[in-house]
């Protein structure tokens, strides 16, 4: 996998996959399933850049799991893994 360094206020997650099966067993092909909006922070950008020169702190890191919006960022296929790319204000919450 090759290292992805974000930009400002832009991170890199890893979705985590919704449930294949519904709760009555039955199993979900892909073109019901929902957009996961659920992830792992994989990358962190240094922040944003404000107009005189200085980096706004992130509130989120490498590791946090999160929740974002459902149609937020880009998504990027590296190799076997699919990853979106975001700016942190895309990102509704952080779970602990």
């Amino acid at each position: 996998m090759a290292t992805l360094v974000p930009i400002g206020d832009r991170v890199v997650i890893r979705p985590i996959p919704k449930e294949e099966v519904s709760k009555g067993g039955i199993l979900l092909p892909d073109t019901v399933k929902e957009k996961p909006q659920e992830g792992e922070v994989i990358a962190v950008g240094l922040g944003k850049l404000t107009d005189d020169g200085k980096r706004l702190p992130m509130d989120v890191a490498v590791g946090n799991k999160v929740i974002y919006s459902k149609y937020a960022g880009t998504e990027f296929k590296d190799g076997d893994d699919e990853l979106v790319i975001m700016r942190e204000s895309d990102i509704l919450a952080k779970k602990s």
